[in-house]
């Protein structure tokens, strides 16, 4: 690194991360409306940088009246609500037309602070990263950027009646990652499509994949988590975990429990499917469609199989991965799948959609199965083939621990440091002679 840059400026670590989330606060509960795995990801590492001593600001937009400026959410870690437009009643695709006001927001915050208070802005989500290009130019340092979804990948595999994405977003993704100084991808296939999709610089593109919280989700006491949801130990339990929208695809494990069923009658008194989360995205026009298909595909009654939980965290949540045989994660889309991680850190075998980072979080064989589209019969062949057989259940369990080790939270967050502290030293050395020498002298 030091003989690129001619030996200026050796990489070091930031003193300060700006971060930037535009339309979804780390404060809320993933699992429902825009809150989800970047949630996750934005909390996860924002904690384990203040561990190693940076400091982390997060931007995100108020979304209540009643929400104080600041939040400090662990020392170290402060989320600053910034007034953007009404505080309710905005979708994301409301929010290009606030992106002004919170810009000002973002950068009358730093102003109020001696030039330099930030070394690095990181932003998540093309809307952040609209902001991000601008607070990087004002103030003089580098922008970091995490897609976490792309339009353009998106709109390749729309689920059944879910709408595109608009051009809007798809200029703005083209703007920011033209702009960005590095590019975070989850996965090697998400750094190519950056690359054929966007025409993004490969130069300036960095694959991490993301985390597991491996200390939070452990292999626990199957028979008291299924306790404590009320399930008989010897039940049959398919789980969904996620936010409930076309994209999600949770209509794909009803489908395929209906399949179950009709193969085989008697599983009837003992087949579970629970699913937890909240409607989000284009679901929300119709919140009680997944309530409507399950009842239609006689999943529901007096003797109903079909259960549904609100979002779970902390223990809750690693309850229902325990209590599960197989958790499902049938997405048409996904650019990693922290679900599929979570679930196979607690031992459970997950069986996912071959589609975008699943095939990262998944190891096919080994730690459950892969399937390759979203038809019911073929899904029903994957469940079965993991469910209803207690040792290739018990195998993939345990290689489902095995591959959840090689994923952490640490492990994500040493890698984003070394990038801030990477593209930070390329940045300055890009500066004037002048301005290359104050930071050599400071």
């Amino acid at each position: 690194m030091n003989d690129r840059l001619g030996g200026l400026l050796p990489p070091v670590l930031p003193n300060r991360v700006s971060v930037l989330s535009v339309h979804t606060s780390p404060l809320e509960q993933p699992g429902t409306g825009d809150a989800g795995g970047m949630n996750v990801y934005i909390v996860q590492t924002a904690l384990r940088m203040a561990g190693r001593g940076v400091d982390v600001e997060i931007f995100t937009r108020a979304t209540s009246s009643e929400l104080p400026p600041t939040v400090e959410m662990a020392p170290g870690v402060l989320v600053r609500h910034v007034a953007a437009g009404p505080f309710e009643g905005l979708g994301k695709n409301d929010l290009p037309g606030q992106l002004c006001a919170f810009t000002a927001g973002v950068l009358r915050a730093e102003a109020r602070h001696d030039p330099g208070y930030y070394d690095v802005v990181h932003s998540h989500y093309w809307l952040s990263g609209q902001v991000g290009w601008l607070a990087r130019d004002r103030w003089g340092v580098p922008l970091v950027h995490s897609a976490h979804t792309l339009a353009r990948v998106k709109n390749t595999a729309l689920a059944e009646g879910d709408p595109p994405e608009p051009m809007v977003r798809m200029i703005g993704e083209d703007q920011v990652v033209a702009e960005a100084d590095r590019l975070v991808g989850n996965t090697e296939t998400e750094a190519r499509q950056l690359v054929e999709l966007y025409g993004a610089d490969p130069c300036r593109i960095v694959t991490i994949p993301p985390g597991v919280d491996l200390n939070r989700f452990t292999p626990g006491d199957r028979t008291a988590a299924r306790a404590a949801l009320g399930i008989a130990p010897d039940d049959v339990v398919l789980a969904f975990v996620g936010r409930i929208q076309p994209l999600k695809a949770p209509d794909v494990l009803l489908r395929a429990a209906a399949e179950l069923l009709r193969r085989d009658p008697d599983l009837r008194s003992r087949l579970v499917v629970l699913v937890a989360g909240g409607p989000s995205g284009s679901g929300l026009t119709e919140p009680t469609a997944l309530q409507s298909l399950g009842a239609a595909l006689g999943l529901t009654g007096s003797d109903g199989v079909l259960r549904f939980l609100p979002p779970q965290s902390g223990s809750a949540l690693a309850d229902v991965y325990r209590a599960a045989d197989v958790v499902a994660v049938p997405s048409y889309n996904e650019s990693f799948g922290l679900v599929a991680l979570e679930a196979q850190a607690c031992g459970t075998p997950v069986v996912a959609a071959g589609v975008g980072g699943l095939p990262v979080a998944v190891a096919d064989g080994r730690s459950g199965l892969l399937v390759p589209g979203h038809g019911a019969e073929q899904w029903a062949d994957a469940l079965a083939r993991v469910a209803l057989v207690p040792g290739r259940r018990d195998e993939l369990g345990a290689g489902a621990v095995e591959h959840a080790r090689d994923f952490s939270w640490e492990r994500t967050t040493d890698a984003l440091l070394a990038t801030y502290a990477e593209v930070g030293a390329e940045f300055a050395a890009r500066q004037p002679a002048g301005v290359l020498a104050e930071l050599i002298d400071s």
